[in-house]
């Protein structure tokens, strides 16, 4: 055989390698409920030693339990606290904001005691009124897209500089947002209708905390915890949503601090992936009075072992630095999970939690998160509160809002829509009123 071809096939294999390895796999989606595998969900109220959790204090202990295996096995462990150089101030106060419909507040927050080091900018709407007017108010408190200024078009509100994913259709240029982005998200806010029900609305854009990409986890709040790169951090590692849920905990620091915020009521909500941030930030952050979670499926509120929808191994290839490197384990092997959705839905109780889906969100799964919304109940009637109170999955727009679990599925699309906010509203009005 004549060794030139032969060595002329190898050059172009060793070429064209890099190619076909950075082409991602082929990886099974299932919308077929006939083919949802058998499965049997872990108990919440069975302890590793197998006993069973008959009362509230062995619940505590039960619940440290279910928390070291989501931080090792899924989300990755979260430092303790908040750094001791954190400080905050405030940047600017506008009373008469939204036509005199709201006050608008800014405040810079730095991680460490520098203020060239990592920094978040937290963006407060409150019911109208002179500083000390009211008593301290309820609030609403979310991370949102594309900097601060797309949750709403005012223009007072300071555009964000920071780092942004490219996206035409919100006039992201060069990952930088530009004044066309004023608004874009106005919509998944609300924010005249929140503060006019009385509830102050605080947010946060997420990519302060960690730029939504690879790179993101060895920068900012990642790399002041020495995190390493997506790749090269340890297996139990946090990732960019146990790093996000982190900076909600930080952001209600603040909230705690503000004499004209209640800091026992403050509800934390989340879409899509900041749905499954919302979920491990309250899971862990026992000062949440209320968890929301809106299309948050795969990692979120979806039960991962119906493999239903987006999997693990999907959603561990597009997007390999949001969780653990351990997650990865659980490629194809969803069954081998040792926790799913509704223990972490359980590690809520006793406080309230809503989850909710879209009819048209197949990827999401609507019913693997009515059902881990339903499985946690449980723990809630162990706690003292009623869970869903429902077996089978409500019809949509007819949400079901127990004692301490509530669930609704609407109409539509992945998105966040004023249906949406009127049922949060509801469900805050039941436990977040005094």
């Amino acid at each position: 055989m004549n060794p030139r071809p032969c060595r002329l096939l190898a050059a172009i294999c060793v070429a064209l390698s890099p190619v076909f390895a950075a082409r991602p796999p082929e990886i099974p989606v299932n919308y077929d409920e006939g083919k949802v595998p058998a499965y049997r969900l872990p108990d919440p109220l069975v302890a590793a030693d197998g006993s069973a959790v008959r009362e509230a204090a062995a619940w505590r202990k039960r619940r440290l339990e279910l928390l070291e295996v989501f931080s090792r096995e899924v989300y990755g462990r979260t430092p303790a606290g908040r750094p001791a150089g954190m400080h905050w101030e405030t940047t600017s106060v506008d009373r008469a904001a939204l036509g005199g419909k709201a006050v608008r507040k800014e405040i810079t927050v730095w991680f460490t005691e520098r203020k060239d080091g990592p920094r978040m900018h937290l963006l407060v709407y409150q019911p109208p009124g002179a500083a000390g007017a009211h008593r301290p108010r309820p609030a609403f408190l979310g991370y949102n897209y594309y900097g601060n200024q797309c949750v709403n078009a005012d223009p007072g509100i300071t555009l964000s500089q920071a780092w942004m994913r490219p996206n035409a259709e919100f006039k992201i240029v060069g990952n930088r947002a530009t004044e066309g982005t004023r608004g874009v998200h106005a919509s998944r806010w609300d924010i005249e209708t929140v503060v006019a029900r009385g509830y102050a609305t605080a947010t946060v854009y997420y990519g302060d905390l960690c730029e939504d990409r690879g790179e993101g986890v060895e920068r900012d709040v990642g790399a002041l915890f020495r995190t390493g790169s997506a790749e090269m951090r340890s297996p139990d590692a946090w990732g960019a949503i146990g790093i996000w849920a982190w900076g909600l905990s930080r952001a209600l620091d603040v909230l705690a601090a503000d004499p004209e915020i209640d800091a026992s009521r403050v509800a934390v909500h989340g879409h899509s992936r900041l749905g499954k941030t919302a979920l491990w930030a309250g899971a862990q952050d026992e000062r949440f009075a209320l968890v929301i979670s809106n299309n948050s499926g795969c990692g979120g509120a979806a039960l991962s072992m119906r493999v239903f929808g987006e999997n693990v191994e999907r959603i561990n290839t597009s997007f390999p630095f949001w969780f653990a490197r351990n997650f990865r384990a659980y490629n194809r092997r969803e069954a081998g999970l040792p926790v799913d959705q509704h223990q972490l839905i359980a590690l809520i109780a006793p406080r309230a939690v809503h989850v909710a889906s879209a009819e048209d969100d197949r990827w999401a799964d609507p019913r693997g998160e009515f059902l881990a919304a339903r499985h946690a109940g449980p723990v809630y009637a162990l706690l003292g509160r009623r869970g869903l109170g429902v077996a089978d999955m409500p019809a949509v727009n007819q949400p079901v809002i127990g004692d301490g679990v509530a669930y609704h599925i609407r109409t539509g699309k992945h998105d966040i829509t004023p249906y949406d906010w009127a049922r949060y509203l509801d469900h805050a009005d039941r436990v977040l009123r005094r």
